[in-house]
């Protein structure tokens, strides 16, 4: 304990927001300081790191032969153990740079999704240790992104949040400090992604990057009519000629690739919402649902779903760093963190 509290002066507790498309780093004291992709470059004739977070991602779709840009998260899971190793490493040595770290091996706080397996917990855990780690707590993200909402989850209020990422939509309600009712979908950033490749595949005869794909969705992606048309340049390979091809694409169009994701993301909620207890449901009736995660920078999703669902909705405030600021607030909360951590798998964890 004495040797702890000795270590706990030396490092700061960080707080990790590991997800599919981004992660994200609260350090203690600092605040947020990472926020990159979850993208490694690798040289596979070398094992060697050419770059991680936004140069990496740079590097989709570009590489030579020998150099693999990799995303090591798949759905909110580890798909890449040893690449996920390395990132965190990396992003854990970011945070130390430049200081006095021959004792800096820092607590760890890290979202995971709802329907997580112990062996998955495990690959977190083990990555998470492997990087220097020095304890290791993990915290369902839509818990971790309630606390970063502010919601009241100690409360005997029903607090519904539907947290939509880049590779899982997760959809809880809350009460207690615990999760009553929950779904976890692989439907989110990533499908819509491939949502609106398909649909340019279909309707235009053209082959979009995953990059080009979301840069669209970002632009003029929507859920529900806009005010003004609005339009964007989609640029790919003609399927039939093999050449480079731009065409103008507006809103309505992209809404219409975008609907069958959204409508599943809808009728989870509806589900979720027929197996929680009706004295939870008039809580939320009254509270309305809470939108985090990029999903929900979707334009006029949070309409789609209160016009469907009767239900006030709200988008959270910087919906994308919901969850890294619910970890954040955990490292200060320790009894709140031991309530709510999930529990270890680790025999070396506390």
């Amino acid at each position: 304990m004495i040797f702890d509290r000795l270590l706990g002066r030396f490092t700061k507790d960080i707080g990790i927001d590991l997800g599919t498309a981004n992660t994200l780093v609260y350090v203690k004291d600092r605040g947020i300081i990472i926020n990159e992709p979850s993208v490694v470059a690798i040289n596979q004739k070398t094992g060697q790191i050419m770059a991680v977070g936004n140069e990496a991602k740079k590097m989709i779709g570009k590489t030579p032969g020998h150099i693999a840009a990799i995303k090591p998260l798949s759905e909110g899971v580890i798909s890449d153990f040893e690449v996920t190793e390395k990132m965190l490493k990396y992003f854990i040595e970011k945070v130390n740079e430049g200081k006095f770290n021959l004792f800096a091996r820092p607590r760890v706080v890290i979202g995971v999704p709802l329907d997580v397996t112990e062996v998955e917990k495990k690959a977190v855990e083990d990555a998470a240790y492997s990087a220097g780690a020095r304890d290791v707590y993990l915290v369902e993200e839509p818990m971790a992104a309630a606390i970063g909402c502010r919601l009241p989850i100690k409360e005997a209020i029903g607090n519904m949040i539907v947290d939509i990422g880049g590779g899982t939509s997760e959809i809880a309600v809350i009460s207690l400090s615990g999760v009553v009712t929950w779904k976890s979908i692989k439907i989110a950033g990533e499908e819509m992604n491939k949502n609106i490749i398909q649909y340019a595949r279909s309707k235009f005869n053209l082959l979009l990057g995953e990059k080009v794909a979301e840069e669209i969705k970002i632009k003029i992606g929507s859920a529900t009519e806009q005010e003004e048309i609005l339009e964007a340049e989609m640029r790919g390979r003609d399927l039939v000629t093999g050449l480079p091809r731009e065409i103008i694409v507006n809103d309505t169009q992209i809404r219409e690739a975008l609907s069958k994701s959204v409508r599943t993301i809808i009728d989870n909620i509806r589900a979720t919402l027929e197996t929680t207890p009706p004295e939870l449901v008039a809580d939320i009736y009254q509270r309305g649902i809470v939108l985090s995660g990029g999903g929900a920078l979707l334009k006029g999703l949070d309409k789609a779903i209160s016009r469907i669902m009767q239900i006030p909705v709200y988008v959270a405030e910087d919906p994308l760093t919901a969850v890294v600021r619910g970890t954040g607030y955990l490292i200060d909360d320790a009894d709140l963190l031991k309530t709510i951590a999930c529990p270890s798998t680790s025999e070396e964890s506390p």
